[in-house]
């Protein structure tokens, strides 16, 4: 089984250099390190061919974002299992084995990811990706091991391999077969959210998404946007609903996109009396482009199957939970799986 490590790098000479000696040297066997350069204008490419002149660099005439650029790189990626990592993670030895060897006992499962911990807090799961992704009935994203902003310590609580909504965009492996029949990821969004959508495409085809906690790795983030940018605000809003739009069962489309549209303006109200007007107009500004990609969103719908149940979904409204009853902790929620 032939495994491609592809590291979509933007002006991140300094990540490169923090961390891509892990990735080289904990990637071994029939697996190989890949850096896809989305356009940077630092001097990236140099480092890497004087310090990494062995390693494949797949170079892209201009910054496509995350979605795309990852698209046209693997294009030109030839291998069974594709590894989506970002620049800014140290992994550990032998991370990749563990879920090479999951996937191959498991072959329902189309896309994986192992666990994902603070760099600078190791003991503590991480934002991004945590121990598996999970959303509520209408499209909120959460993990095991963080609900919203808070997160948990990594005390072993989440040391079971199982089925997950979506695998982190930090370090997702992917079948590439399942990759190139589903499209990759869609361009459209650039970056947030992406995964998510791929990962529930990916469910909609009856594929499995699983979590590998037996390889774990530490994760930097927000290496790219701040977690408080009116852009990075745009593109989680505008990317939800397009998100909702394409994968929703038929039934629950219309009333679950009706109550997302309230539930953005009272979020983007919120904003406004925290004296963020900035992240206010992101909001707004996400729902006229939401709307204004209605005709493409409709096209790609009909292409998509949508089952009638979604699975590893929670059945009501997380902000629920979260802020009325002070349920912090994944381990908190009652059971929904």
């Amino acid at each position: 089984m032939h495994i491609a490590v592809v590291i979509l790098n933007w002006n991140g000479k300094h990540m490169l250099e923090q961390f891509l000696p892990s990735v080289t040297a904990h990637t071994t066997g029939d697996a190989e390190v890949i850096i896809a350069d989305n356009g940077s204008t630092d001097d990236s490419i140099h480092f890497l061919r004087t310090r990494y002149p062995s390693l494949r660099i797949i170079q892209l005439d201009q910054n496509y974002g995350f979605a795309e650029g990852y698209n046209r790189a693997l294009a030109q990626v030839d291998a069974d299992i594709y590894v989506l990592l970002n620049d800014d993670i140290e992994v550990t030895p032998n991370w990749l084995n563990p879920i090479a060897q999951y996937m191959a006992e498991h072959p329902s499962v189309a896309i994986c990811q192992p666990k994902l911990l603070m760099y600078h807090q190791r003991d503590t799961f991480e934002y991004a990706g945590g121990a598996g992704g999970y959303i509520d009935r209408y499209g909120y994203p959460f993990c095991r091991g963080r609900l919203f902003n808070d997160v948990e310590k990594d005390h072993g609580q989440y040391n079971d391999p199982r089925p997950i909504f979506w695998a982190t965009g930090a370090a997702m492996c992917v079948r590439a077969e399942v990759w190139k029949q589903l499209g990759g990821l869609d361009g459209d969004f650039f970056a947030h959210m992406e995964e998510i959508d791929f990962c529930w495409r990916a469910k909609n085809q009856g594929y499995q998404v699983s979590y590998c906690p037996q390889s774990a790795i530490y994760h930097v983030g927000g290496g790219t946007l701040p977690k408080s940018n009116p852009r990075k605000t745009f593109l989680n809003f505008r990317n939800n609903l397009c998100m909702l739009y394409k994968n929703l069962p038929q039934r629950h489309l219309f009333w679950v996109l009706a109550a997302r549209i309230v539930l953005d303006y009272v979020s983007a109200f919120m904003f406004l009396l925290q004296g963020k007007p900035q992240e206010f107009a992101a909001v707004a500004k996400a729902h006229r482009a939401f709307y204004g990609q209605l005709s493409s969103l409709k096209a790609k719908r009909v292409l998509l199957p949508h089952p009638k149940q979604l699975n590893c979904t929670y059945p009501g409204l997380i902000l629920l939970p979260y802020y009325l009853r002070g349920k912090k902790k994944f381990s908190d929620l009652p059971s929904f799986n």
